[in-house]
């Protein structure tokens, strides 16, 4: 039997994405979007708490690169319903081999691709049309006190959002967070 998702390891090897195999017919189709026993072959000690469901009204609405700290640090697994985003993870685990390297994926509804990023990685995305739904798991619940981020544009991520930067639309939050460097070290590889 055909599985009902599949895993496709990144250029950070913590990072994948998932494809969940859609099954069509003259109605339309029906998607397992999310299996648990499917999952914990890949990643046997995660389990989510919490569904988000964000809704972006313009192309350029950029969130992130959000994090949370331990003892709540969380692990994502993305989907775009409605839209496309440019979906963006950066390692922040200090001594990792891929250190403040990233990763951009297109997530979309006619993709149907997820990502999932780990623990120890900032997270983000970016519309790349109008009315954009995204819905994420979470591992752990947020908490405001461990919410942390690090600034869309910072020079040394290098991160091409696919848009002029003055296309791009933020929170006052995320417009004044700080660059990787001036982030404490939250995170460590191997830990």
């Amino acid at each position: 039997m055909e599985p009902a998702v599949d895993f496709q390891k990144l250029e950070l090897p913590d990072v994948m994405v998932v494809s969940p195999k859609r099954h069509a017919d003259s109605r339309g189709f029906f998607s397992e979007v999310f299996r648990d026993d499917a999952f914990r072959k890949q990643l046997p000690d995660v389990a989510f708490v919490q569904d988000n469901h964000v809704y972006s009204r313009a192309r350029g609405t950029l969130r992130g690169l959000h994090f949370q700290t331990d003892p709540h640090a969380q692990g994502k697994l993305v989907r775009c319903g409605s839209g496309r985003i440019l979906d963006v993870a950066v390692d922040i685990r200090v001594g990792s081999p891929t250190y403040g390297r990233h990763v951009a994926v297109e997530l979309s509804r006619d993709n149907w691709k997820q990502l999932w990023v780990p623990p120890g990685f900032a997270h983000g995305y970016v519309t790349l049309t109008d009315d954009c739904e995204v819905s994420y798991k979470v591992t752990d619940y947020y908490a405001p006190q461990c919410d942390r981020g690090i600034l869309w544009n910072d020079p040394r991520l290098g991160i091409d959002w696919g848009l002029p930067p003055d296309r791009i639309i933020l929170s006052d939050k995320d417009s004044n967070l700080p660059c990787l460097s001036d982030v404490g070290p939250f995170f460590h590889f191997g830990h």
